[in-house]
């Protein structure tokens, strides 16, 4: 628990199991998980790769919460659904209904790469994007999203070796079009933002060469999210169930290359002057106040209003008066000697309406 009362918990979104096209079975991604350091993990397995959601496989594997999800979609329009009761099978359905079937039946969800742009060597850059843009009513976008910006890099054997060699420094943060997207969607409503790994453990195969060039013991923590609770998960997996997703469905999370750095202990709040306060993922009426940011290590802080750069420093801590309306968001980056400034760290917005 932070001085603030609220209680962090991390975890990795958007896996892939041997109910679909992963090559690992639950409990053994449950055990990787919790070498990992990891408190919780959200699997999504392929709609149309899978018979059932399988959340007989739910509950606590140790000191690990593992939940089923869904990654709904075949060639486009790839929606990652939480909170399930009943399959949803993609078919003939529009991306609207599909996020309407989720809805209706209490889940929620996000839209998976919206725009990627798939891996220029190897497999003809083949993408899963979101053609329809039009879509309403989903909870989120995963704006970050480990597997597809790393082989977007890759465009012969020799970038193939490089970002192998240099996997975690070489990633690039979410996309200026992911972002902006988000951000036009913040200006009309609450849109929360995940990261996630979209580990499959697969191999990779060139002539002779057979490989896995991304391992779930390395994207297990990657692109993780860390949840803020006010009040430590319940032992009891019902409850810490709804916790999770209780938080994740309203964005008190952020976002962390974990590879990097530890990012646990960013904090990110407004304090109005009549005293009240809101952290990321929530929203209230706009008053005059301040913005307080914490990071666990020194880097360029960048505090953004409406997807504009606000202002900018470099340290550990940061505040500032509010002295506008706009949806305020945190994009931290951590300095490395030779690779420079790297994306760490992407907060859901404090909303001041």
């Amino acid at each position: 628990m932070n001085d603030d009362g609220l209680f962090e918990y991390v975890g990795n979104l958007h896996i892939h199991s041997s109910f679909s096209d992963g090559s690992a079975t639950v409990i053994d991604i449950a055990h990787l998980a919790a070498k990992a350091g990891l408190d919780f993990i959200i699997l999504n397995d392929h709609d149309y790769l899978t018979d059932a959601l399988h959340l007989e496989a739910e509950g606590f594997y140790g000191e690990v919460l593992v939940l089923m999800g869904l990654e709904i979609g075949k060639m486009s329009h790839h929606y990652l659904a939480y909170d399930l009761k009943e399959m949803v099978k993609s078919g003939t359905s529009t991306p609207q209904e599909i996020v309407d079937l989720v809805n209706a039946q209490g889940g929620f969800g996000f839209l998976a790469h919206p725009f990627e742009k798939g891996m220029p060597f190897h497999d003809k850059s083949i993408t899963y994007t979101w053609k329809d843009l039009t879509v309403t009513d989903f909870t989120g976008i995963c704006i970050w999203n480990f597997a597809s910006r790393w082989k977007e890099r890759i465009k012969t054997p020799l970038h193939g070796i490089l970002f192998l060699l240099f996997k975690s420094w070489s990633l690039k943060g979410p996309s200026r079009k992911t972002t902006a997207f988000w951000d036009r969607l913040c200006k009309q409503r609450r849109v929360v933002a995940i990261g996630g790994s979209d580990a499959h453990g697969s191999w990779f195969r060139f002539g002779a060469l057979r490989l896995r060039p991304l391992t779930y013991e390395f994207l297990l923590n990657s692109i993780n999210i860390h949840i803020l609770l006010d009040r430590e998960l319940p032992k009891n997996y019902s409850e810490a169930k709804a916790e999770v997703y209780r938080a994740t469905r309203e964005g008190l999370l952020f976002v962390a290359h974990e590879r990097l750095a530890p990012a646990s202990g960013f904090r990110f709040h407004y304090i109005s002057e009549e005293g009240y306060r809101l952290t990321m993922g929530e929203e209230g009426p706009f008053q005059h106040g301040n913005i307080h940011i914490e990071t666990p290590l020194k880097g360029e802080i960048r505090l953004l209003r409406d997807g504009t750069l606000h202002k900018k420093w470099y340290g550990k801590r940061a505040s500032c008066w509010v002295g506008q309306s706009g949806v305020y968001r945190v994009e931290v980056y951590h300095h490395f000697f030779l690779f420079g400034r790297r994306p760490w760290i992407f907060s859901n917005p404090i909303y001041l309406r």
